[in-house]
């Protein structure tokens, strides 16, 4: 398995679709090796792509903020996006750019191991959940595989609509509390020749992370 470094060396020098020919340098992310939260985001946008670092312009800003709001920093989590070259113009990323984008991520999401991922947006929700409304998805803990996810709003759309900066506030806060939650009791081996209890039906399974 490769490391965040030999992964971002690999970003740097991708070729495998037209965003390679646009941008000014290649984004692949930053934060902690082992982040227990992993943020997605779609795109880097103009600032990013000079600097070569996620999340630094106003969106970012209020990434900052809300982090901070549930007691983390951006060293404490690890920020990445689903394209990791800026698309022309800030446009949507294309599918065929994502796809041939995905194998980064995933190498990342393995290297990494979060916890719990974040998807910011609908293009990062689509990845797992295609064809779901992050607004009815959002701020609610979804397994897909081995993978605990939690959709959220992206930080940009509360710069396009101001009435959703306390939506974003208060699913953060959420997330805080999910990160907070005590992880379950670990149980002893069972005896396989006495009886267990009956197993819970799936109707009463609860997602417990920590």
């Amino acid at each position: 398995m490769a490391d965040l470094q030999t992964l971002a060396q690999a970003i740097h020098g991708c070729t495998d679709c037209g965003l390679a020919r646009s941008r000014t340098q290649a984004v692949p992310g930053e934060g902690a090796p082992q982040a227990r939260l992993m943020f997605i985001g779609e795109g880097p946008g103009f600032n990013e792509d000079q600097q070569g670092r996620p999340f630094i312009g106003p969106a970012g800003q209020f990434l900052d903020e809300l982090l901070g709001s549930i007691g983390l920093a951006r060293p404490d989590v690890f920020i990445t996006n689903m394209v990791k070259c800026r698309p022309p113009n800030n446009r949507d990323p294309f599918p065929g750019e994502m796809e041939a984008c995905s194998k980064h991520l995933d190498a990342q999401i393995e290297a990494i191991k979060p916890k719990v991922i974040v998807p910011l947006g609908r293009h990062a929700l689509a990845k797992w959940f295609p064809g779901e409304s992050i607004g009815k998805v959002r701020a609610k803990p979804r397994r897909f595989g081995g993978l605990t996810l939690f959709p959220l709003y992206h930080p940009a759309a509360a710069l396009h609509n101001g009435a959703l900066r306390s939506t974003i506030l208060e699913d953060f806060a959420k997330l805080g509390d999910l990160l907070r939650a005590p992880e379950p009791a670990e149980q002893p081996p069972r005896d396989e020749a006495a009886p267990g209890p009956a197993e819970p039906s799936p109707e009463s399974h609860q997602i417990s992370m920590f």
